[in-house]
């Protein structure tokens, strides 16, 4: 009765949808309202073509659904109107795309940690093969610590701060010198509710990834949002310092 009766009404009322495909396309650093306000009307002027996005804490997924000639042309909007936005495709999370990145090149990560405690390491090893590439993470949460482990030193926290540039890389660079890695990754900050200054008010947050044989780079980030968005924030932030590097 189905494949008589409502089967040809069905058909009448959906289109053929032979041939039409799904691609997924990782934004990172660009709110969902950005991310439409460059690339959503020349998306939608391509004939044939679905666009959705789904947003994700520091990151955008950008779906396209259509025909072979569609999802072309939107590839190449893609990718001239957001070349460095654009991690990977294919649906992985940002450290899945670093994880294996790594490995591709052949490099190794070590981390160290303030304000995320450890969260930045347990993103990175839940990634099926990060024993390959993860060698290390030093979770410093106080300044004796850091001092400690990291060889920060003391008078540099005093002068600067724990929550500073110059604290940052000198935490990047600990890491980086106390394994055999090529990037050292350090975060620190101030997740709140307290412990704000004029200077540095909560939600502040340094990134810092040090390379070896070349320059160490710091960025300052504010997030000012609940304890565990700002750590999701802060990880995105410092995945894709890496994944930059290795562009």
């Amino acid at each position: 009765m189905f494949e008589e009766l409502v089967a040809p009404i069905l058909k009448k009322l959906v289109p053929d949808r032979a041939g039409v495909q799904s691609r997924r396309w990782l934004v990172i650093g660009m709110g969902e309202s950005k991310v439409e306000a460059v690339v959503g009307d020349a998306l939608l002027a391509v004939p044939g073509l679905e666009l959705g996005y789904c947003a994700r804490p520091g990151a955008v997924e950008l779906r396209c659904i259509g025909g072979t000639e569609a999802l072309a042309a939107a590839e190449a909007i893609i990718t001239e109107k957001l070349p460095t936005q654009v991690a990977g495709e294919g649906g992985a999370a940002l450290e899945e795309l670093v994880v294996h990145r790594l490995a591709e090149i052949g490099k190794k990560l070590a981390t160290a940690e303030s304000c995320t405690g450890g969260y930045l390491a347990h993103k990175i090893t839940n990634v099926p093969g990060a024993s390959d590439v993860f060698l290390a993470g030093f979770v410093t949460y106080s300044n004796e610590a850091k001092t400690r482990d990291l060889g920060v030193p003391e008078s540099l926290i005093r002068e600067h701060g724990a929550v500073s540039e110059p604290v940052a890389r000198a935490m990047a660079e600990g890491a980086l010198g106390k394994t055999s890695a090529a990037f050292g990754l350090a975060t620190t900050g101030i997740a709140g509710p307290g412990g704000g200054t004029p200077e540095k008010p909560i939600g502040t947050v340094f990134v810092a990834l040090a390379i070896e044989g070349g320059e160490t780079r710091v960025e300052r980030h504010t997030y000012l949002t609940d304890r565990a968005t700002f750590k999701e924030l802060t990880v995105q932030t410092a995945l894709d310092m890496v994944r930059a590097a290795m562009r």
